[in-house]
C-alpha cells in the first residue's frame, strides 16, 4: 500500500531529513532512499551495489542474463536437461509426425495397378505401352500420354521447339474444326470435314466470345482481320500459326489433316512436351505406331545448336495412372 505525503515526511524526520510539505512525494521518497544508502553504507553493508526498479541495472535484468549464461555452460558442457520453466516450455511432447509413403496416398486401384510397375527398371516402348493399358485405374477410356524431358532450353528462340505431327491413328478425340475462309472456300472446307465455316459465321462467334470449336484454320489473306481477336484466341491457343499449319493456302487440306489426328507440340518452362498419343481402346499396337511417328517428328526438328544430349528422358502414362520409364 502506497505511504501518504504525511507519513513519508515523518520518515524523513526520523532520518534527519529537513522537508516540507512544499516537497513532492518524489523529492521526498528519493530523499529518504538516499539517507537509507547512506546509513547501509556507514553500517558496513557489503552489498553495496543498488539496482535500478528497472531498465538493464535492475535486479531483474542481471537474474535473467545470469540465468542464460548458466544454460550456455550447460549446453557447451554436454548437458541439455532443461533446468528452468522457459527451457521446458522448449521441450517438444510427444512423438514426431509420421509421413506416408507417395504410393500409400494413392487410392486402393492405383495401389493395385502400380504393383504390375518395377519401379527400378526400365521398359521398352512396346512394352511400356502394353503395360500402360494394363495399369489404367480409370473406368473410362483414358488417354495414353507420352512425356519427353529434352536437354533444351526454352529460353532460346532457336531451342523452343514446337512442331505438329499427324498421328497415323489419330487421338481417339472429337476434334470440332473452324475454318474461317472466303465464301469460295466454304463447300471445300466443309467437305473436308470443317464443322464451321464462313468468314461472317466465325466473326459473329467471336464476336459474342462463344467459341464452338478446338481449331481454327484460316486463310493467309484473312489473318488480319484476327487481329482484334487475339485476347479471345491468343490465351485458348486458338489463335493460327504457320508452325502449327492453321495458317494455310489450302484450306480444305489443312482441314482433313486437323481432323484425321494433326497435333501441335512444344515444350514448356521445365523443357518437357506433354502429348496424348491415343486412348487405351487402341491397343499397344496402335498406340506405339503413333509413338513412333511422334518420336520421328521430333528428332527432326533437333536444334543445330545443341550442345549434348537432345532427349533426356521418356515415360509414358495414362489419365491418373502410375508412370512408365522408358528405355532411350
Amino acid at each position: 500500500m502506497a505511504k501518504t505525503k504525511q507519513e513519508l515526511l515523518n520518515e524523513a524526520d526520523k532520518l534527519g531529513l529537513t522537508l516540507s510539505v512544499k516537497n513532492t512525494v518524489a523529492e521526498i521518497q528519493a530523499a529518504i532512499e538516499g539517507a537509507q544508502n547512506a546509513v547501509d553504507a556507514e553500517a558496513g553493508d557489503t552489498d553495496d551495489k543498488h539496482y535500478a526498479k528497472s531498465g538493464k541495472r535492475s535486479l531483474r535484468h542481471e537474474e535473467e542474463i545470469q540465468a542464460k549464461e548458466e544454460k550456455e555452460a550447460r549446453k557447451s558442457a554436454g548437458d541439455t536437461t532443461p533446468q528452468d520453466p522457459e527451457a521446458v516450455a522448449e521441450v517438444k511432447k510427444g512423438p514426431a509426425p509420421k509421413v506416408r509413403p507417395l504410393i500409400e496416398r494413392h487410392g486402393k486401384n492405383y495401389r493395385k495397378v502400380a504393383e504390375k510397375i518395377d519401379r527400378t527398371k526400365t521398359y521398352t516402348l512396346s512394352e511400356a505401352l502394353q503395360l500402360a493399358t494394363e495399369t489404367c485405374p480409370a473406368k473410362f477410356d483414358s488417354t495414353v500420354e507420352i512425356h519427353v524431358r529434352l536437354g533444351v532450353d526454352p529460353r532460346q528462340s532457336d531451342q523452343n521447339i514446337r512442331a505438329t505431327v499427324s498421328l497415323p491413328n489419330g487421338t481417339g478425340k472429337t476434334v470440332r474444326v473452324a475454318a474461317f475462309v472466303p465464301e469460295t472456300d466454304v463447300e471445300a472446307a466443309k467437305k473436308a470435314g470443317a464443322d464451321i465455316a464462313g468468314e461472317a459465321e466465325i466473326m459473329k462467334l467471336l464476336d459474342k466470345e462463344d467459341i464452338k470449336f478446338d481449331v481454327l484454320i484460316a486463310t493467309p489473306q484473312l489473318m488480319p482481320k484476327l487481329g482484334k481477336y487475339a485476347r479471345t484466341l491468343g490465351p485458348r491457343g486458338l489463335m493460327p500459326n504457320p508452325k502449327s499449319g492453321t495458317v494455310s493456302a489450302n484450306p480444305a487440306q489443312a482441314v482433313k489433316e486437323a481432323k484425321t489426328g494433326k497435333v501441335e507440340y512444344r515444350v514448356d518452362k521445365q523443357s518437357i512436351i506433354h502429348l496424348g498419343i491415343g486412348k487405351v481402346s487402341f491397343g499397344a499396337a496402335k498406340l506405339e505406331q503413333n509413338a513412333n511417328v511422334f518420336m520421328t517428328s521430333l528428332n527432326s526438328v533437333k536444334p543445330a545448336s545443341l550442345k549434348g544430349n537432345y532427349i533426356l528422358s521418356i515415360a509414358i502414362s495414362t489419365t491418373m495412372g502410375p508412370g512408365i520409364k522408358v528405355t532411350l
